[in-house]
Order: C-alpha cells, then sequence, then structure tokens
C-alpha cells in the first residue's frame, strides 16, 4: 500500500467504530465487531469489521470481510464503496475530511503529478481488490467467447461491483467487471482494463457484456505498455484485444501475448530488449492495418523480425469460436515461422 494510503488507512482503524457509524450507518456493532449486509452499507449481517485489534497483519482494526462473497478490505475501500468515488485522491480527500485533517498544499511540482498518479495508484488498486478468475463470471464471460484454457493469466481478476459512470451528470453504477492489469517493461502495474459484465441474473443472452454505453473502459497511463500473458524472451506476439490475445493463447500456450488495448497503441507498444521476433496480430479493419504498417516500421529499426499473423474473420476470437482450436492450430502452421511451429505449436 502507497504510504499516503497506509498512513490515512491506520489513523481510520484507530477511530473504527465512529467511521463504521458513519459511513456504515446500517449496521451495528457485536462485540469487537460492527456487522452490516456488505461494503455498500445493505443492512443485513454478512459483512464483519474489526474494530480492535494490531496495527497491521491478520487481525488488524479496521480489516472488514464479507462472508457472502469473500470481498475483504479496510476503511478507505469502506469510504470508496459507500461515498461512489472512483480515483484514490477523491477517497483521500473524504477520509482527510472525516478525520478532519488539512488538506496538504502540494508544491508546482507535485501538482503537475497528481493526475498520473492518482490515476495510476486507483487502478493498482482496483486491481488488488479484485479477485482470481476462476469459478467468476470472468470465467462463464469467456467460456462464451470459445476461450476455455487460461494459462498464464494471472494478469486478469474479477470485481464483482466495479464502479461505471456514463459522464459526469450521472449517479455511479456498479457492474461486474473483468479487470485486466495493464504493466510496463519491468511489470509494474501502470493502468487497468475493465470490461463490464452483464450479472448472472440477466442471463447469458447477448455477448456477456453489460448492457451499458461503453463496457469497455480504461484507466492509468498506457502509451508503450500492454496486458502480459507470459514473460517475453525472444519471440512475443502482440495484438489490439484481450480476447483476440487470449483465443491465441488457447492455440499457442506457451508463447508470450501482449495485448495492447487499441490499434493506437499497438503502434506504440515498446519493445523488450531480449525480443527478436515479433508476430503482429492483426485485426481486419483500416485502422488494424494502420497500426500492423507503423509497427513494422520500428520493429526493422530496432532489428526485430516482424511477422504478421491475419485471422480468417474480422479477428482470431471469431475464428476461435467458428472453426474451434485445431482448425485455428492448423491454420496457424501456415503463418508461424517453421522453427516457432515446433516450439509453439507442436501436439
Amino acid at each position: 500500500m502507497p504510504g499516503q494510503a497506509r498512513e490515512l488507512a491506520l489513523r481510520l482503524a484507530r477511530e473504527a467504530e465512529a467511521v463504521c457509524r458513519y459511513y456504515l450507518s446500517n449496521g451495528r456493532r457485536a462485540g469487537r465487531y460492527w456487522l452490516v449486509g456488505d461494503v455498500k452499507n445493505t443492512p443485513g449481517r454478512s459483512m464483519f469489521v474489526r474494530l480492535e485489534g494490531s496495527k497491521s497483519g491478520r487481525g488488524a482494526a479496521g480489516k472488514w470481510t464479507d462472508a457472502a462473497t469473500g470481498e475483504h478490505g479496510d476503511l478507505l475501500d469502506v469510504i470508496r464503496e459507500t461515498c461512489g468515488l472512483a480515483d484514490f485522491y477523491d477517497v483521500a480527500t473524504e477520509a482527510r475530511r472525516f478525520l478532519s485533517l488539512p488538506r496538504p498544499e502540494p508544491d508546482s511540482a507535485a501538482r503537475s503529478r497528481l493526475a498520473p498518479a492518482g490515476s495510476t495508484e486507483s487502478a493498482r488498486r482496483l486491481f488488488a481488490m479484485s479477485h482470481p478468475v476462476p469459478g467468476t463470471l470472468v470465467e462463464t464471460y469467456l467460456r462464451t467467447r470459445g476461450i476455455t484454457a487460461l494459462p498464464q493469466t494471472t494478469s486478469l481478476r474479477f470485481h464483482p461491483r466495479c464502479y461505471y459512470r456514463p459522464d459526469k451528470h450521472s449517479p455511479t453504477e456498479t457492474w461486474p467487471a473483468m479487470i485486466t492489469a495493464v504493466t510496463d517493461l519491468g511489470g509494474t502495474i501502470t493502468g487497468v482494463h475493465r470490461t463490464y459484465l452483464a450479472p448472472s441474473e440477466l442471463g447469458s443472452s447477448g455477448n456477456g457484456k453489460a448492457p451499458i454505453d461503453t463496457p469497455r473502459r480504461a484507466m492509468g497511463h498506457l502509451l508503450g505498455n500492454a496486458v502480459r500473458f507470459g514473460a517475453v524472451d525472444d519471440v512475443a506476439a502482440a495484438g489490439e484485444g484481450i480476447e483476440t490475445m487470449l483465443s491465441l493463447l488457447c492455440a499457442m500456450p506457451e508463447m508470450p501475448m501482449l495485448a495492447a488495448l487499441s490499434a493506437a497503441h499497438l503502434a506504440a507498444i515498446l519493445f523488450p530488449r531480449t525480443l527478436r521476433r515479433l508476430y503482429i496480430v492483426r485485426d481486419d479493419d483500416p485502422a488494424g492495418d494502420g497500426a500492423m504498417a507503423e509497427l513494422v516500421d520500428r520493429t526493422r529499426t530496432a532489428g526485430i523480425e516482424a511477422v504478421a499473423l491475419s485471422p480468417c474473420c474480422d479477428d482470431f476470437n471469431d475464428d476461435l469460436r467458428r472453426f474451434g482450436v485445431t482448425a485455428l492450430r492448423g491454420a496457424l502452421r501456415g503463418q508461424v515461422v517453421s522453427g516457432d511451429v515446433t516450439r509453439f505449436l507442436s501436439a
């Protein structure tokens, strides 16, 4: 936890009961715990907040767990959820207001760093608060896309109630979401991508995404970075979409995959020093063609061999769903360099 967040969480924990009475007003004290329905302040008893305990560790004061969902967190998360705040800077401001702490006055240099730092920090916190994929709605969603094998997918997580705000004039909503970490070459999270999903009670009709205007959103620092599946050495494949690259991962589970999230970001993706061959996964549209042309120029300048991988349909997820993984592997054999066929496409 970053230093500012840790200090605020500790201060809130010292006043845990007061925090609960204010933000979780539908609950009540029971011994050393505050009981409430969930972190959104719904009446009930499944979530419990520890009011007394050590400063840190498993039994620390201010820590909470929802027995119904397995979610857990600290009192900063309570403020975030009950106030409908999307950015950590806003959460910290509200926490300081509650604690009657003076608002820090950053110098000009710190003020210039405030927006990007806050956005990246919010992305990291959101990813940390999310859950592993197995057994969640994310796994169900990916299976509807034909993606049944999920090796090397530690970059994927699930959040049951991720914030969504259509615009600045609309109230904040919550939807289940697939949370995907965007990382730099060193593996540091610089942003996240959110795919909002339809809750299970809405049924499996449609494409599985939430019925909202923009079911895909990203936050943080994205340019040059990517969603990474596997550690890149000398060979990797890079494309735009998450589902596209996961579809290829089903066919070539040992090849590292990079999802840049858009054509513009694909054209600007940064290369590891060890990279010697890059498979450029093109989408069958003008934006995809433009990104590929620019990326080929950059790889040539860097001394990296560029090899195009082209789908039969609009993208490789369409190919996977229409023809199956065996046919997809067969189609890739005709496009992958011969030495990589043995390395990545052998039975």
